[in-house]
């Protein structure tokens, strides 16, 4: 790959309605997807900062937990680093909502480190319905036929 683009973008492990492409996209018009990737020792819940329902999901939003043993997928994408200040507002960092990390994701034989978000103060609450359908009728993934990952969420 062009060193030069890799000086300029950042790669960043996205779940929940950050897999909806055209959502995505709305706010961070430089991501593209670079590839689907499995994190270790993890796993998605729902849940709200410290308590308080979003007014805009009616239900808990996506974070993950540190839990051994475990394993979720997601998609990474590439972004201009120019890009990191809106996603660190879409996350509510300023606010300290959620918290940046740098995880280590794994993709066919890969290993690539990359920014994610974890939900601080995260009280666990089920998704709301239209959230849930929304994610699972929406993420797709550009996955190769010799690579099924299990599904990120259950069939609802």
């Amino acid at each position: 790959m062009d060193d030069n683009i890799e000086i300029h973008t950042f790669l960043y492990f996205a779940y929940g309605s950050n897999l909806l492409k055209g959502r995505f996209q709305l706010k961070n018009p430089s991501a593209s997807i670079h590839c689907v990737a499995r994190l270790k020792d993890y796993k998605l819940i729902f849940g709200n900062y410290k308590g308080l329902a979003s007014d805009r999901w009616h239900g808990g939003v996506a974070t993950i937990e540190n839990s051994p043993g475990d394993e979720m997928w997601g998609v990474v994408w590439r972004m201009n680093v120019a890009d990191l200040k809106s996603l660190d507002s879409q996350e509510n960092v300023r606010l300290r909502a959620y918290s940046p990390v740098e995880v280590n994701v794994k993709t066919q034989g890969q290993e690539l480190i990359c920014r994610t978000y974890i939900m601080n103060s995260c009280v666990y609450a089920p998704p709301s319905p239209q959230q849930h359908r929304k994610i699972w009728d929406q993420a797709t993934f550009k996955i190769t036929s010799s690579s099924s990952p299990p599904p990120l969420y259950a069939n609802p």
